[in-house]
């Protein structure tokens, strides 16, 4: 969520800059100056109000004292008016308050300036490659025939206990999955990320509070009758372990990892681009989070893309990484880095991770503060990352690593797994 100091600070900026997104925030922006201004107004209304209650609070007291009850009396009177006149004010501070945080909801993050304008992914620029694309036997497979063939996953099994979206993982399938999710941990706490285990269903604070409410409400599963929400990724629940702590500078930067599965509806995904494991209903991701210093927090974004480079390396799969343009950037994140893996039998780029610096738009609504050198309370940057999600880095291995004799493990991943092959 936006601070309304830097939208009057900046508002023919930030106008311009959501541009990118392809958005005319103009109407919107203002809509929220004049809420504020209510706001204020309203605010200042009761706290003269409690000011001169306050006053004649003390005055009444003194009068008693001095013996002279009758003006004593008048003021208590005059006390009491005020009173009922704070009630009023508060009611329509409270109204105020609550129409400018329904305007500021509505408002997407500020562009980074490194972000390309432009409408959709056909936009997005590509910053790096890197890997060789190998070249497969004329009978090569699209991972979904792969997994049927060597009995790893079965769709149409999670079908019947669940419905489309579901996978079940079997034997060898199962154990590659899990393997992946031990290497990913293991990589990351090397890295100095502290592993958390958290829960996979969170309350609407949570949800709100690292942007997927009121925002993705439609992609997320609800649990109406105890309204909780099963989480879409492994970040809600983690940069929400947060939420409300004022941070002392030197506990900066704070790092965690964390598997879980993850659930979103989908509504509306179908046609070939999304069948196997290219776009599911549940799957498994492990996740990178930073609460960050704003002064290293891009230094700390370059540091998490660095890191997922390090992954793909070491799984030797092709990849590129694309910086997403103002049409195609998530409603929370300033700048956005998404990576890409070349599934061969597809001969298409399949999306296994996003890393992005939200600045302060998660922060201002976790209200998650750090108090700075100077003993300021300032808001803190999010960031947060994919390291890597499972379903399209397993669908790449098993089509890039597949042979006329079987599907290869890729080197990293075999003490994990205790086999070599596939087949």
């Amino acid at each position: 969520m936006l601070q309304v100091h830097e939208i009057r600070a900046h508002k023919d900026a930030y106008i311009n800059a959501l541009k990118k997104r392809g958005l005319d925030a103009s109407a919107d922006i203002h809509a929220i100056l004049e809420a504020d201004e209510n706001r204020r107004a309203a605010q200042t209304k009761l706290d003269d109000t409690l000011a001169q209650s306050n006053t004649f609070s003390k005055e009444i007291g003194k009068l008693f004292q001095n013996g002279e009850t009758q003006k004593a009396t008048i003021l208590k009177e005059k006390t009491s008016q005020l009173k009922e006149a704070s009630k009023k004010f508060q009611e329509e501070l409270n109204s105020a308050v609550e129409t400018l945080e329904s305007l500021l909801y509505t408002i997407p993050n500020i562009p980074n300036d490194l972000v390309p304008a432009g409408t959709d992914e056909k936009d997005n620029e590509e910053v790096f490659a890197e890997g060789d694309i190998p070249k497969l036997n004329n009978g090569a497979l699209p991972h979904w025939e792969l997994a049927k063939k060597y009995d790893l996953i079965d769709f149409e099994l999670g079908v019947k206990v669940t419905g489309a979206g579901f996978p079940v993982y079997k034997g060898k399938g199962a154990r590659l999955q899990r393997a992946l999710i031990s290497y990913f941990l293991d990589k990351n706490t090397e890295a100095g990320y502290t592993e958390y285990q958290v829960p996979h269903l969170v309350n609407e604070e949570s949800a709100r509070g690292t942007g997927q409410l009121p925002d993705k409400e439609g992609q997320m599963y609800h649990a109406t009758e105890d309204d909780l929400y099963l989480i879409p990724t492994a970040e809600v629940p983690i940069t929400n372990l947060f939420r409300g702590d004022l941070v002392p500078h030197t506990n900066l930067p704070i790092t965690c990892t964390g598997y879980t599965p993850c659930f979103r509806r989908e509504a509306g995904s179908y046609g070939a681009h999304v069948r196997g494991l290219n776009r599911l209903h549940q799957f498994d991701k492990v996740e990178i989070v930073r609460i960050e210093h704003p002064d290293t927090s891009y230094n700390a974004l370059d540091g998490m893309v660095e890191h997922v480079k390090s992954i793909l390396r070491d799984l030797k799969l092709p990849y590129r990484i694309l910086r997403l343009c103002g049409g195609d950037l998530g409603f929370t994140a300033a700048l956005t880095y998404d990576f890409e893996v070349f599934s061969t039998a597809q001969d298409r780029w399949l999306e296994i991770s996003s890393v992005s610096n939200f600045e302060t738009f998660q922060a201002n609504r976790l209200k998650l503060r750090f108090k700075d050198e100077d003993g300021k309370n300032r808001l803190v940057h999010t960031l947060n990352g994919s390291a890597l999600a499972l379903p399209r880095v397993l669908a790449g291995i098993l089509e890039n690593y597949q042979t006329e004799h079987g599907i290869k493990i890729p080197e990293v991943l075999i003490p994990y797994c205790g086999f070599d092959m596939i087949q």
